[in-house]
């Protein structure tokens, strides 16, 4: 414990010589944390919509009244021709173009259907399918009002209706920040700490330090220790930093058991401080680290559940996100945070962890060469 005490010491003083480093090390996950989930948004509104209107009937515009209404769309014009409209999507202007045949009112009327066209820009496939999903969903419901109000008056009782009424377990609202926040925090520590103990050991290697500690009799136990614990703890300062701006900005705070919350992430940080070491352990430079961490970071952070579910993912992807301990954490923070989840429901997802945590710092011990 002494010879612990000793590297901890010197540690913290190389951490907290650089102040400038510190500094960011706290603020620039904490500003992350503010900006990103503003705009990393599911939701998609602002569609630009071009109207070819051949019918200038009092239907058609009552339907491009209620699709304006709507607040997903933005008008960007009536255009004579579908030619005028194909113009502008190929200059990527509209993301949507509606075609209104002449004679949608009369057809409506005479023989109970009429057909509409949709151009879609499907360059962004994200926005055209969702973009195409809400005009045909605001089209269902104007023939379903037209059907209403042909429907004649009656005494008799009403056909039975099914009435199929959902409710949102956890996010009632449907916020997006509520759904983004918990993950956008997890990859933000993942990469704090993945990134400082990468570049840890190699530093004393460039240095040259590392030279003076090889020939000393620390052990190489004792030396990945005292180079995880110092990190470990500002991992644990940078989470709590996070949590108050996720109280504070978003209102959002954990539903579930706190202490489970921690330990949970006292277990992870050990897991990504280890990979970090061990990464730390097999290159020369930092220019080396800083890559190889950033080939595995991208990895981490877009197989990780945080964007795209695992689930939709194709077999061997999910073997890989198995493999991937961001995606633990990720569904980890939501379950506490959003579902109130306890220590039973996250035991299995522990027991991983704490094996990732055994396994990587033990081969940065065992990869670690010490010479006397």
């Amino acid at each position: 414990m002494r010879t612990i005490r000793f590297l901890l010491e010197k540690e913290f003083r190389q951490i907290f010589r650089n102040r400038a480093i510190l500094i960011l090390i706290m603020v620039m996950p904490v500003m992350q944390l503010i900006i990103l989930p503003l705009a990393a948004d599911f939701e998609v509104k602002n569609i630009n919509l071009s109207v070819v209107d051949h019918d200038h009937s009092p239907y058609s515009r009552q339907l491009i009244s209620k699709i304006t209404a709507s607040g997903y769309f933005r008008l960007q014009g009536y255009h004579a021709s579908l030619k005028d409209a194909y113009q502008l999507i190929e200059e990527d202007k509209v993301d949507l173009a509606l075609e209104i045949p002449n004679g949608f009112e009369r057809n409506l009327i005479r023989e109970n259907e009429q057909q509409l066209f949709i151009a879609v820009n499907a360059i962004n496939g994200t926005k055209a399918g969702l973009g195409s999903a809400y005009l045909s969903s605001i089209l269902r419901d104007y023939n379903q009002e037209i059907r209403m109000e042909w429907i004649s008056p009656t005494r008799l009782q009403p056909l039975p209706i099914v009435e199929v009424i959902p409710k949102n377990r956890f996010n009632p609202q449907l916020n997006y920040q509520f759904f983004m926040v918990p993950g956008i925090l997890a990859i933000l520590l993942t990469m704090v700490g993945g990134f400082l103990s990468a570049l840890n050991i190699v530093k004393e290697k460039e240095i040259g330090t590392i030279e003076q500690i090889n020939v000393t009799p620390i052990r190489k136990h004792h030396f990945i220790l005292g180079k995880l614990i110092p990190f470990w703890i500002l991992g644990n300062v940078v989470f709590t930093l996070g949590l108050v701006v996720s109280w504070i900005i978003y209102d959002i705070f954990p539903q579930g058991n706190i202490l489970a919350m921690y330990g949970f992430i006292w277990i992870y940080l050990l897991a990504v401080l280890g990979f970090g070491l061990l990464v730390s352990t097999y290159t020369d430079t930092q220019q080396q680290a800083m890559f190889v961490m950033f080939f595995f970071m991208m990895i981490f952070i877009l197989m990780g559940g945080l964007f795209t579910s695992i689930d939709s993912m194709p077999g061997w992807a999910r073997w890989i996100a198995a493999l991937n301990p961001v995606s633990y954490l990720v569904e980890v923070m939501r379950m506490i945070i959003l579902k109130g989840s306890g220590w039973a429901a996250i035991l299995s997802h522990l027991g991983i962890l704490l094996a990732f945590a055994v396994v990587l710092n033990g081969w940065a011990i065992l990869n670690y060469r010490k010479t006397n």
